[in-house]
């Protein structure tokens, strides 16, 4: 009997996609070489793993989660109380191997919160974990010999005797640490979803009742799932901990949990690579929004309300439909459409940021004048002329952006069909 064996191909453009991955996050700091820059990139790096485990959730499972915060947050405040731990001697450990151990206390809070979340599935599961959430912080200043109060916990990441000249004090150095980190995190995660477990989970979350009736346990997949969410969730604390060296009580708020959901909305839920393009838009809103504007939390709101409205699956799924329409050699026809949404676009958001900062001068900065720049043009917060001007140019721009948007989707609907038409030509050629 003769044997035949089979060699599965080589997928090239997966290699080529972790390649590119991987060098990214070996040059940025080459690039970005400032203090602030490096912590700002390891702050990306924490944020693409915590986003990412949250889309286990939310994405791949279909759990609205109101309490991922309380798995990244307790394995911040273990992994800090073990870098405490090393400093005075007492756990023979690593300083490369803390996020291990906020990971692994994020699958053990998982494990006992898990059993009683995952027992329910949509809208009460998602208030059982909004009550756990509040739960966990409540107990946060009520337990200050864990939780540290409200000063939190502080640590020095700088510990024994350098390896190789590695001691973890330059931001440098964290980075790489956080980039290895987010690699093999990111790596894991997408390895999740092509295993049985992960198809598994996708099944529970389109057609729950079918899985029940081939046999699986839909409670038990989505409870294996929560776990494993919660270890990398917990790694995405513990890197928290390394960077920071102090952990505070608001690592395990709702406004935290908040963060997690509304980034992994915005950058797609419904595509792998969308809570990594969530995670960097959390980290620039945070850090580098923030300084321009007192009112970056509402300008947040806007643009998520937005997003729901326009796009509701993401940045990820924008990304991807116009690259379905490029394959087939359509996108050039769109450039004076996605030009005229933009211009128009930024008409509707001049307007509306004049009113929002003039509102915020008058709440906050009312005893300094009612001068407001804005964009390099000087408004007057009391002044009816600057109010007249702002309402116009909002009302002008969200009449002109309804106009191009209506146009834009019927050429959107006839660029679809065909496409459509096309797809179908060549299955029959």
């Amino acid at each position: 009997m003769t044997k035949y064996y089979e060699f599965k191909p080589l997928n090239l453009g997966r290699w080529i996609v972790w390649s590119l991955f991987a060098l990214i996050l070996a040059v940025m700091p080459l690039l970005f070489t400032s203090s602030l820059s490096v912590t700002i990139l390891s702050q990306m790096g924490i944020a693409i793993i915590a986003c990412l485990s949250y889309n286990m959730l939310l994405g791949q499972g279909g759990m609205l989660s109101f309490g991922h915060a309380v798995y990244t947050g307790l394995g911040s405040f273990v992994a800090i109380h073990a870098l405490n731990s090393i400093s005075n001697g007492s756990l023979p450990l690593p300083v490369s191997l803390i996020p291990l151990v906020g990971g692994i206390a994020g699958l053990g809070f998982a494990v006992l919160f898990g059993w009683v979340t995952t027992r329910k599935s949509g809208t009460t599961f998602a208030m059982i974990t909004l009550g756990l959430g509040e739960l966990v912080f409540a107990m946060s200043l009520m337990i200050p010999e864990f939780f540290g109060g409200e000063g939190g916990v502080s640590s020095n990441r700088v510990i024994g005797k350098p390896f190789f000249g590695i001691t973890f004090g330059p931001p440098l150095q964290v980075y790489y640490l956080i980039a290895v980190y987010t690699f093999l995190a990111v790596a894991a995660m997408y390895a999740f979803t092509r295993t049985p477990l992960g198809r598994m989970l996708n099944a529970v979350r389109d057609n729950p009742e079918r899985v029940e009736f081939v046999g699986y346990n839909t409670q038990r997949v989505r409870y294996h799932a929560f776990v494993i969410s919660g270890f990398f969730a917990g790694i995405a604390g513990g890197l928290g901990s390394l960077l920071f060296e102090i952990v505070t009580a608001e690592v395990v708020g709702a406004a935290r949990s908040g963060a997690y959901l509304l980034f992994t909305f915005l950058g797609g839920a419904t595509f792998f690579f969308g809570p990594i393009l969530g995670g960097i838009l959390m980290v620039i809103a945070f850090v580098l929004l923030s300084e321009f504007t007192k009112a970056w939390l509402l300008y947040l709101g806007l643009i998520f309300m937005f997003m729901v409205m326009y796009a509701p699956g993401g940045i990820a799924s924008l990304i991807m439909m116009n690259l379905r329409v490029a394959s087939f050699g359509k996108l050039r026809t769109l450039w004076v459409s996605y030009l005229a949404l933009g211009v128009t676009f930024l008409i509707v958001l001049l307007g509306a940021g004049a009113m929002i900062e003039m509102i915020y001068h008058l709440q906050l900065d009312s005893g300094s004048g009612d001068a407001v720049r804005f964009l390099g043009v000087t408004l007057h917060a009391r002044g009816l002329n600057s109010w007249f001007g702002s309402l116009f140019v909002l009302l002008t721009g969200f009449g002109l952006f309804e106009v191009t948007r209506r146009q834009f989707k019927r050429q959107w609907g006839e660029i679809q069909t065909e496409i459509e038409k096309e797809i179908k030509r060549r299955e029959t050629a």
